[in-house]
């Protein structure tokens, strides 16, 4: 399974890409706000920063929500850099959208879906990746965990290369279960990465090996 950040924070893109297990990077205009980065411009020269430290495909979102307006903006970005993916949003447009950029042999990846058909339809369009937000369904007490289950069924069945990207991942048992069902991708905070690191056997048993070795050579 693919590792992606979900942030536009530089500092954490490193810090993930220097552990060794970065594949990529999501980001969005709430993601952007957060850091400070607004105006088109801003963000724009953010995406090249991004594209600097990361070695994988990072997901640029488009704001337009109109068919040629997504055109226009989704072939700025991918001129920005040749690993940009063009985020687009599920809606009818954005199928239209994924279908133009896909045969064009430009990677999209289909933003906010929250059905299995949704998923379909992406695929169908050409998708590159797909992003179910799985967090998203949780917090309104529907299982997002099943939405993947569903949508690699539908995939598996049929054959679809679109590559499913778990997002809205909140938690390390979230990218654990992902990894399970057999999702293509996650993308979460740094925070759900490093928290696989983490178990207090592995710590006590450091810490007694450190301690024998202190005897050992005192």
């Amino acid at each position: 399974m693919k590792f992606f950040i979900d942030t536009a924070n530089l500092d954490q893109i490193k810090e993930a890409q220097d552990l060794g297990v970065l594949d990529g990077v999501t980001t969005n205009p709430s993601l952007m706000a957060k850091e400070g980065i607004t105006g088109r411009e801003n963000i724009l020269n953010h995406y090249k920063k991004i594209c600097e430290i990361a070695t994988g495909d990072v997901s640029a979102e488009v704001i337009a929500t109109d068919y040629e307006g997504m055109i226009k903006e989704g072939e700025e970005l991918a001129a920005l850099h040749e690993r940009i993916v063009v985020k687009i949003p599920m809606i009818k447009d954005g199928v239209k959208a994924i279908k133009y950029f896909s045969d064009k042999g430009i990677k999209t990846n289909c933003t906010l879906v929250f059905s299995a058909g949704q998923a379909l339809l992406a695929a169908k369009a050409g998708a590159t990746y797909v992003s179910p937000f799985i967090g998203r369904l949780d917090d309104i007490s529907t299982d997002g965990l099943n939405l993947i289950a569903e949508i690699r069924l539908i995939y598996d069945n049929y054959n679809f290369e679109t590559e499913i990207l778990a997002a809205s991942v909140r938690h390390t048992m979230h990218v654990l279960e992902c990894a399970k069902i057999g999702s293509d991708v996650m993308t979460g905070p740094l925070s759900s990465i490093e928290g696989l690191l983490k178990h207090p056997l592995t710590d006590i048993g450091l810490e007694k090996f450190l301690a024998d070795y202190k005897k050992g050579n005192s």
